[in-house]
């Protein structure tokens, strides 16, 4: 009971960091206008993301443009829009892999295939992680360099959006999920895999001799 309820965690966790990469890759927060030096003027507020950008007025009215050209953008807004987009389609075939072996539903008789599953189901979702934490790390790489570099001019610089964050805290619960959905999986292969035998005590008979029933 305890390994189904963990396996159950794992799979909210699992589903909590799927939505989570979704909302990442479609907020156009990634990058945010950074306000240093001489460039204080807080009249617009410029947002940029993998498939659009937004300039935010101080009066609260937003204007947002989706990119013209897929080919002329930048490598890492590239790669950022296949690894999201991978990512939330192999979210979706984690989540029905995991509940189709999961301890809680009977779409698979009990066994070992039900247990491979159910880590199959883990290792995708360990494996969402791994991809979607690729670009994240890249933009805030690039924003990072470019916020220190002297030869960026103020006006060009850009600070970490809000999208990173989500998408940083999305990956932790991707892999926090998997990883308990597999060592649950794991347990109960474990326990599954030597069964308990038992066997009759043999009692003597009146004449002091064992029964010969106990040895059929």
């Amino acid at each position: 009971m305890t390994s189904a309820a963990l396996e159950i965690l794992g799979l909210g966790l699992g589903i909590l960091g799927w939505v989570g990469v979704i909302l990442a890759c479609g907020l156009p927060m990634w990058q945010v206008s950074a306000f240093i030096d001489v460039n204080i003027v807080v009249a617009q507020t410029i947002w940029e993301g993998l498939w659009m950008n937004c300039v935010v007025q101080s009066t609260g009215q937003m204007q947002c443009k989706v990119y013209d050209s897929i080919l002329a953008l930048r490598p890492e807004v590239q790669a950022g829009r296949a690894l999201t987009v991978i990512v939330a389609l192999l979210g979706l075939v984690a989540l029905m892999v995991t509940v189709v072996g999961a301890q809680c539903t009977n779409c698979i008789r009990p066994g070992k295939m039900k247990s491979r599953i159910v880590i199959a189901g883990g290792a995708i979702y360990i494996l969402c992680g791994v991809l979607v934490l690729v670009p994240l790390c890249w933009f805030a790489n690039i924003v990072i360099s470019d916020f220190y570099d002297p030869t960026v001019p103020p006006s060009q610089k850009r600070e970490m959006g809000a999208a990173l964050y989500i998408g940083w805290a999305a990956t932790a619960l991707l892999l926090f999920g998997g990883c308990l959905i597999c060592c649950c999986s794991c347990s109960q292969r474990d326990e599954t895999s030597f069964p308990v035998k038992y066997s009759a005590p043999r009692r003597p008979t009146s004449n002091g001799e064992y029964d010969k029933k106990n040895y059929v």
